[in-house]
């Protein structure tokens, strides 16, 4: 894959492009390779993420405003996540997908169980701030933004509303599940893979849990979980979250042959037509939904 990798040793640009290759990959670089590229560019962490935005940057598809944004996570657990903005052309600007949100979706998708840092190209915007807040409820963490001195997402956000003004003492991290189920459905891969994701979602508010697969001509398979917010516009829905899988993984839009929806019957509010309708635009194709129950 041709992404930029500005200031990186050969040895570390053999390494991204490794893992870039690999099919598995979504964006995500595992604790021993983060050590092993501290190791051979002789710095720390923090630079290291500041030292990938040019990569993560480059999955960027900003067709509306073509300004890129890159971002990278580092989980409690050390790994880090790449994350990119997307805005789909013909749609609400409230549908595009931050590089913030897209970055900390990634680490959501991979069962991170946390948040150290997130490294981003430029300052986060106050819609960023928000969903932030969501993922950190229980804990502040570090904001990196090259050329500036870190500093801490309270020191951005003040006086912020979140998960604990509307009664719930944790937010989106550490995923948790939930029990559901299809009940007249079987033997459908799709469907168990958007069940998995709707029983990893993160919706307190609404309780309306749901999650969503996307299958390609190449037989690849991108979940997406639903991941709500407090203020509820910074929300991402499970398609948001499974495009920036789809991106990372170096597929297209054009590739998407089919799309599973899962969400509680009679759920306060659905994912339904907004997920048409997008998917009717960015790849001419319909949207198959089924309805789960709680267990």
């Amino acid at each position: 894959m041709g992404q930029p990798m500005p200031g990186l040793t050969d040895r570390s640009r053999q390494i991204l492009q490794g893992l870039m290759g690999a099919p598995e990959f979504r964006g995500q670089i595992a604790t021993s390779r983060v050590l092993e590229l501290v190791h051979l560019e002789r710095t720390n962490v923090d630079s290291l993420m500041i030292g990938l935005l040019a990569l993560a940057r480059a999955f960027s598809r900003p067709p509306i405003s073509n300004y890129r944004v890159g971002a990278v996570v580092r989980g409690s657990s050390g790994s880090l996540y790449l994350g990119m903005n997307i805005e789909i052309p013909g749609h609400s600007l409230g549908f595009s997908v931050h590089g913030e949100q897209a970055a900390l979706s990634n680490a959501y998708m991979h069962a991170e169980p946390g948040v150290a840092a997130i490294a981003v190209t430029a300052a986060p915007c106050g819609h960023c701030r928000q969903f932030m807040n969501e993922m950190a409820a229980t804990g502040d963490f570090e904001i990196l933004v090259e050329n500036k001195a870190p500093c801490k997402l309270s020191s951005l956000l003040p006086m912020a509303f979140g998960p604990k003004d509307l009664g719930f003492k944790e937010g989106g991290f550490p995923v948790r599940k939930i029990g559901l189920e299809l009940p007249h459905v079987s033997d459908d891969r799709l469907a168990d893979a958007a069940l998995d994701a709707a029983t990893h979602s993160y919706a307190p508010y609404s309780e309306s849990q749901c999650g969503l697969a996307i299958e390609t001509k190449q037989g690849g398979v991108y979940k997406g979980s639903y991941i709500e917010n407090a203020a509820f516009n910074p929300s991402l829905s499970p398609l948001q979250t499974a495009l920036v899988q789809l991106i990372m993984a170096g597929e297209d839009y054009s590739a998407i042959t089919r799309v599973v929806l899962v969400e509680i019957e009679d759920a306060k509010i659905s994912q339904a037509s907004v997920t048409k309708a997008v998917l009717g635009t960015i790849a001419g194709i319909g949207l198959q939904r089924f309805g789960a129950v709680r267990t």
